[in-house]
């Protein structure tokens, strides 16, 4: 790992000054352990190609992205682009779904890193407070969908938005491409989903046929592309409907770069 990746965490500690964490528990130290791990990942097994990191808008701004791979590591991979690559380095802060805080040791583990129970009032702090914020209004609606359905959007939500609408935050959207390979979910056993209280239970070509083997994701290349800012105007309050037109707007731009995105690859692997 290059000793610029520990210099970068170093910038994001430095932006707390002599606070041990920000108002959420996120501390930038808590990445160094992992830090070789997430390196690893992004570089050498999932290859990560991220382009339109240049230009990114300064302050706050919402990544909206869509949402697939059946855990979270298309999450993981948006937040080490930024991390890794982006100018300044930014530590994006991911709002998870509501049953990651119940599981014990990983909710406090993933605040230390950032990730910050997805409601309104959170992010509205933050975005007041100036940090960059990601957003997934698939939810697990993406995330959990079966292969049959890869890189067809799901319906969004319009949380974020009213959000961008009331602190004037720019909304820029973002396409990963090769996520949806990771674990390509054939069926979805939800009797046993919720009998453990998990979001999916995914049965995929490996798992459970190869145990917990079958748990590895597939070293598929992930392809991320930052679209072009997007701002917008209007009343926060406004009825779903008007809403619906400007949610429209940013997932129409998030459809076009996948679309464009499958068509350039040559491969899932490579």
């Amino acid at each position: 790992m290059p000793d610029s990746v520990i210099d970068r965490i170093d910038r994001l500690k430095a932006e707390l000054g002599d606070r041990p964490t920000d108002d959420f528990g996120f501390d930038p130290e808590s990445i160094k352990p992992i830090a070789p791990a997430l390196h690893w990942l992004y570089r050498h097994y999932f290859r990560v190609e991220a382009t339109g990191l240049q230009g990114l808008p300064a302050g706050r701004v919402l990544f909206v992205s869509n949402h697939s791979g059946q855990i979270p590591l298309d999450g993981m991979m948006i937040g080490c682009a930024l991390l890794f690559e982006g100018h300044p380095p930014r530590a994006v802060r991911s709002m998870v779904e509501r049953w990651v805080p119940t599981l014990p040791f990983v909710s406090t583990f993933f605040a230390r890193l950032g990730q910050v129970l997805g409601t309104p009032e959170n992010c509205r702090t933050l975005l007041e407070q100036g940090h960059p914020i990601l957003v997934f209004p698939e939810g697990v609606r993406g995330i959990n969908k079966t292969y049959d359905k890869a890189y067809e959007l799901q319906a969004f939500g319009h949380g974020f938005m009213r959000l961008a609408l009331e602190t004037r935050t720019p909304i820029v959207p973002v396409a990963v491409v090769g996520a949806e390979e990771q674990y390509p979910a054939l069926w979805n056993a939800r009797p046993l989903a919720r009998a453990l209280g998990l979001p999916a239970a995914p049965v995929t070509p490996l798992f459970p046929l190869l145990g917990p083997l079958g748990l590895l994701p597939l070293p598929v290349k992930y392809r991320i592309r930052f679209g072009e800012p997007l701002w917008f105007d209007g009343d926060p309050h406004d009825d779903e409907a008007r809403l619906g037109d400007k949610v429209s707007v940013v997932r129409d731009a998030i459809d076009a770069m996948l679309q464009e995105g499958l068509e350039n690859r040559e491969h899932v692997f490579w």
